[in-house]
């Protein structure tokens, strides 16, 4: 009987309330999450970031440090036993050293293998600003993200590519972002998780992550042991003009 009156007192406050309802907007939702990862003008005001990691794929292990630099730079490298595989963007072009496949000078990266790392170098996120950068949001009602309600958000990608992002309906942060891309003419579904939220510098950062294939249990797992908030950078990390990662320079190797 109980569940029965909740339903109708539901029903009657719908019907009673339309015009808050309809209020409720997908700018509304994200401008919920901009303000509570710390504020539009804290965001805007980050310079670089330096974030180091443990980086578990089942049994094997390496160290990650993830670098950006504003505007649109972001250097990212897995570390294990002193060698580095690399992957940076340095603003106009992408390209990598990958020194487990034999090639320890860096090399330029196809326009679909840089696809994330654009995505990547936007120290703000794709939500913020997202119709200058060119993209589309839609707001798709909520879902859920192991047991804990979610506003989802479609947001179109200038390039074409869709990613959906479930934000927590009561702390409006990201739990989860599936990601539909197009990669040499197949499209690939992936989803990332995130948990431990820390505040760093006055912004929430996430300090456990999990990213794989979309309903896959295999995920790459990312333990962050710390955030740096405007590190000094130099924009010759970023740059294809290195001829090797300096591993005795990154926090990570230490």
């Amino acid at each position: 009987m109980f569940r029965i009156v909740q339903s109708i007192v539901v029903v009657a406050a719908v019907a009673l309330l339309p015009v808050s309802i309809q209020a409720q907007s997908v700018d509304d939702v994200i401008a919920s999450n901009i303000k509570a990862r710390g504020g539009l003008e804290k965001i805007r005001s980050v310079r670089s970031v330096r974030t180091t990691s443990k980086l578990t794929v089942g049994s094997f292990r390496a160290a990650y440090v993830q670098e950006n630099k504003r505007p649109d730079r972001v250097r990212e490298e897995a570390i294990i036993q002193g060698m580095a595989q690399v992957q940076a963007y340095d603003g106009k072009i992408g390209w990598q050293i990958s020194p487990f496949s034999g090639r320890k000078d860096p090399e330029r990266m196809s326009q679909d293998d840089t696809k994330t790392l654009l995505i990547d170098a936007d120290i703000d996120g794709p939500l913020v600003d997202y119709q200058e950068k060119g993209h589309k949001a839609e707001l798709a009602g909520h879902d859920s993200v192991e047991g804990t309600d979610c506003y989802k958000v479609k947001l179109t990608l200038k390039n074409g590519d869709v990613r959906y992002y479930f934000l927590d309906s009561d702390s409006f942060l990201e739990l989860k972002i599936e990601n539909q891309s197009n990669i040499r003419g197949t499209v690939q579904y992936t989803e990332t998780f995130f948990g431990d939220y820390e505040k760093v510098n006055g912004i929430y950062y996430p300090f456990a992550v999990e990213t794989g294939d979309k309903g896959s249990e295999a995920r790459t797992k990312f333990a962050v042991d710390k955030v740096e908030v405007d590190v000094p950078l130099d924009d010759a990390r970023f740059s294809m003009s290195a001829t090797k990662p300096d591993v005795k320079a990154s926090p990570a190797a230490k």
